[in-house]
């Protein structure tokens, strides 16, 4: 019996050694662990055995919804030739990772990390109008929740393919797209919703630069699905980005010009219609015309499948100056026609002084009649018979000078006669010639009347015309401004 009790305090001991080093290796780990940071644990605790080419949901029957979000920044440019703006955002998007998920009591209260982008799942959400990589600052981080909602902000500077539609410049309102989509994953993985309401979306101006070319007058939003084969389907989201361009800079660089030289082209009828001064004043206003529109021809926007109504409008306004300067040659024809000694014609007379006279409210022109060409040879002939007269006048008076006892009477005084005649013939011809000239005279008259009536008919034309034209294009420019 002595010999066996040894051996059982031997075994006694040994046990007990056992137990106390079990003990020890059991207490180690905890011990460690309590001396590390909380973020360090928690850290290692969630991506210990992640892994993120896995969607994270425990059953895959179940889709991952992301709830994006975007807030305009400003707006870079808008290339209107290559149908491409580009625009500055801020990005948000969250969604439900089940594998993250921790309770904030095991980590002294954290309820909230900050997570490397690369070391965890994220969604494949692209925008389908992306035509060039933007100058975007790289965020390598995101936001994950204790119950597993991961938030990643970031700013992106997006180049999107947009259908511009210049025809109404310098008073356009675009509308562009940015349509965020998953390009792999179709709606039964992973759907897509809005973060926040969309009448909040629409009204965000907060963070808007506004000082730049275009006025952000909203961003509407909009759901969708879409297929591209009958068992796939995908969801996207549509952001509508709504701008307007800022037209003071293109109304006092390109209008106002364009309006002053036209002004001056209407002054320009007040010129006598008589004088060769109108002619060079509305070529020296086509001239002038003609290199404005050479000056701002980089300033208006260019496109393959259109032209803005400025431009038809620069179009007409110079084809009005050519039509104006074709109407004063004509009047300075007309006005000039008594060159060709041609009378002006009956029907002519009829038709401008007493009809377009009359529609005019100027009142019949009175134009004098020239005296037929019967009467000239009456008063050719009366100057003939006054010259017989007067020579046989003066024969009867030189033979009641002869005494009357004398035999035969004295010869006529042929010197005095024939003076007579001479200065008769000389009186005539001055007569002729101040007929004459009064009838050019007459004939100007006529023609001046003519061009004149002419003159106010074609200019109030124009000048409705333009009116017209003007009131026209100002009043569509307002209603696409205020619409």
């Amino acid at each position: 019996m002595l010999l066996w009790v040894p051996q059982a305090l031997l075994a006694l001991l040994l046990s007990g050694l056992l137990a106390q080093g079990e003990a020890k290796h059991r207490r180690g780990p905890q011990a460690r662990n309590a001396s590390r940071p909380a973020l360090l644990r928690l850290s290692d605790h969630l991506l210990a055995n992640y892994k993120k080419g896995v969607r994270p949901v425990r059953d895959w029957r179940t889709p991952t919804t992301v709830s994006i979000d975007v807030i305009v920044y400003a707006i870079l440019s808008v290339d209107e030739k290559n149908q491409v703006l580009t625009t500055y955002i801020w990005y948000r998007q969250y969604w439900t990772d089940e594998f993250l998920q921790w309770n904030p009591e095991d980590f002294d209260n954290i309820t909230k990390l900050s997570i490397p982008t690369d070391s965890i799942w994220v969604p494949d959400i692209l925008i389908n109008e992306f035509v060039d990589v933007g100058k975007s600052p790289n965020i390598p981080y995101v936001y994950v929740r204790h119950h597993g909602e991961v938030q990643n902000y970031k700013p992106l500077q997006v180049v999107t393919a947009c259908s511009l539609d210049i025809y109404n410049f310098p008073f356009d309102v675009q509308n562009c797209s940015l349509t965020f989509t998953s390009w792999l994953h179709t709606i039964q993985d992973i759907n897509i919703s809005l973060w926040r309401l969309p009448e909040k979306v629409k009204l965000d101006r907060s963070i808007f630069m506004n000082q730049g070319e275009w006025e952000l007058l909203g961003v509407l939003t909009q759901f969708q699905e879409f297929s591209i084969e009958s068992s796939d389907c995908y969801a996207e989201m549509k952001f509508y980005v709504v701008i307007r361009r800022r037209p003071l800079f293109y109304v006092v660089s390109l209008l106002l010009p364009s309006i002053f030289l036209m002004v001056m082209d209407i002054v320009g009828f007040y010129l006598p219609p008589d004088s060769g001064e109108r002619v060079s004043f509305k070529i020296t206003l086509l001239l002038g015309y003609s290199v404005f529109l050479i000056i701002v021809s980089d300033t208006l926007p260019a496109t393959a499948i259109g032209t803005p109504l400025i431009g038809v409008y620069f179009v007409v306004c110079m084809a009005l100056l050519v039509i104006s300067l074709a109407e004063t040659i004509l009047t300075v024809r007309l006005v000039h026609k008594q060159d060709l000694q041609q009378p002006v014609p009956a029907w002519l007379r009829h038709l401008v002084l007493e009809r377009v006279a009359l529609l005019l409210c100027l009142g019949e022109q009175s134009t004098s009649r020239r005296p037929p060409a019967t009467s000239q040879a009456t008063k050719t002939d009366d100057c003939s018979d006054m010259a017989n007269h007067c020579s046989h006048l003066g024969g009867s008076r030189d033979l009641e000078k002869t005494p009357r006892g004398s035999g035969s009477p004295p010869p006529p005084p042929r010197d005095a006669s024939l003076a007579v005649r001479g200065l008769l013939q000389e009186l005539t011809s001055i007569r002729h010639f101040l007929e004459k000239r009064e009838e050019s005279r007459e004939l100007a008259r006529d023609w001046l009347r003519v061009g004149s009536v002419l003159d106010r008919l074609l200019f109030r034309i124009y000048l409705l015309a333009l009116l017209a034209y003007s009131v026209t294009l100002v009043t569509l420019w307002s209603i696409w401004q205020y619409s």
